[in-house]
């Protein structure tokens, strides 16, 4: 139920500044007479907080992580959930994220469950998050499932941590060759194609063409320019779309390196999401289906799909999933097989999801390590083309000055 933020006097003529859930404002109205007070302003502080992007945009990931894991051992300790919120609005010093919790801490107390409550802000608790929320909820486990939750994020961001630290340098490099390239043909090359024209004579073909390339670049900029921007902006476009996202990665999944690597970062999600749930005590069909949602790929989500059909029908969950062989090779399925049948699916399911994301480490730092030397070949022939080209004619210079 919404929460409304309130001025109202009292029977002492004091000014009284507080928050209530009700239905509607007219509700609220209700209440506050009924407590004795004159209100002089009433507003809905949910739908403004709900629906303001700079409300939850400064409130951190960390933040986020550390009211998870702090809930979660309130809970523990017995304190109740309207209390444990109210407290952890009351220690936050930060003003917005105060409000935030408070807002829910309202809600809940209004009789809203705290699933619901948490998913009006799908920015700050996405759907994977409010579905584990619920779960916990429903079978008496809150605690648990928080704790949980905690952990995985935090494994979640070491994870993609290592992935963006592996793609730093390449792109350093990257953009490091494209600037070089820029400088050359901009200022470089036009500078000594001046000093050619004094003397005359042929210019070898490939001085010609970096000439060629860089009077075109020189007085076409703009319109170069303007292309990258359109292109940038169609390709946003374009993936921003169900089915070009869903191209995108298909064609990703094809990459002989890359592909393997998007598999194989889908699997440990997927495996730590599973065995995450499943040993809080969440039934597996109802595991899987959140699980199938931190996959993060399309493509690998809905291969997972038939397996969440043949586990509702009955079907194993190693027969089940034998038929996405993209996420799972035949290995992976019989130790997930042998887990089933021993009642140790959970200790599994979270075993293979660390022994394969040491693998997943490995296999960034190998895909980084032959990287670097093939963009640095790329630097080179390219700059060094351009270099030689620009060499040439002073090799001839004797002649052209005759």
């Amino acid at each position: 139920m919404p929460t409304f933020c309130y001025k109202a006097v009292d029977s002492r003529g004091n000014v009284v500044e507080d928050t209530l859930v009700a239905k509607n404002k007219e509700a609220a109205i209700e209440q506050i007479t009924t407590k004795g007070m004159i209100p002089s302003t009433v507003e809905d502080r949910t739908a403004a907080s709900s629906g303001s992007s700079v409300f939850t945009a400064r409130i951190s990931r960390a933040e986020v992580e550390n009211f998870t894991r702090e809930l979660s051992n309130l809970l523990a300790a017995g304190v109740s959930l309207s209390r444990a919120l109210q407290i952890l609005s009351r220690e936050t010093s930060k003003p917005v994220v105060k409000k935030q919790w408070t807002a829910i801490h309202d809600q809940v107390v209004g009789g809203t469950s705290l699933a619901d409550s948490l998913a009006q802000w799908p920015k700050l608790f996405p759907s994977v998050y409010v579905a584990m929320v619920r779960a916990g909820e429903t079978g008496g486990f809150l605690e648990l499932v928080l704790e949980q939750i905690a952990d995985f994020r935090s494994r979640e961001q070491d994870l993609k941590g290592k992935v963006t630290a592996a793609l730093v340098y390449p792109i350093v490099l990257a953009v490091l060759a494209a600037f070089i390239l820029l400088f050359l043909l901009i200022y470089f090359i036009p500078r000594f194609s001046s000093i050619f024209a004094e003397f005359g004579g042929t210019l070898p073909g490939l001085t010609q063409g970096i000439v060629k390339v860089s009077s075109f670049v020189m007085d076409y900029w703009i319109l170069l320019a303007g292309a990258v921007l359109l292109a940038v902006f169609g390709i946003k476009s374009y993936l921003s779309r169900p089915g070009g996202r869903l191209a995108f990665e298909q064609f990703l999944l094809k990459t002989p390196v890359l592909g393997k690597l998007m598999a194989r970062f889908a699997f440990v999600r997927f495996a730590r999401m599973l065995g995450t749930l499943v040993h809080a005590g969440v039934p597996l069909l109802s595991s899987m289906r959140v699980a199938k949602e931190a996959i993060g790929n399309e493509v690998l989500a809905n291969t997972v799909s038939g397996a969440v059909d043949n586990v509702r029908k009955g079907m194993p969950l190693a027969q089940s999933l034998s038929e996405s062989k993209e996420l799972f090779g035949g290995s992976i399925i019989e130790m997930i097989s042998v887990a089933e049948e021993s009642g140790r699916l959970d200790v599994e399911l979270v075993r293979l999801a660390e022994s394969y994301e040491k693998e997943l480490d490995r296999n960034l730092k190998m895909a980084v390590s032959m990287a670097e030397p093939l963009m640095l070949f790329i630097m080179a022939v390219l700059v060094g083309t351009v270099v030689v080209g620009m060499l040439l004619p002073i090799f001839n210079l004797q002649e052209l000055i005759h």
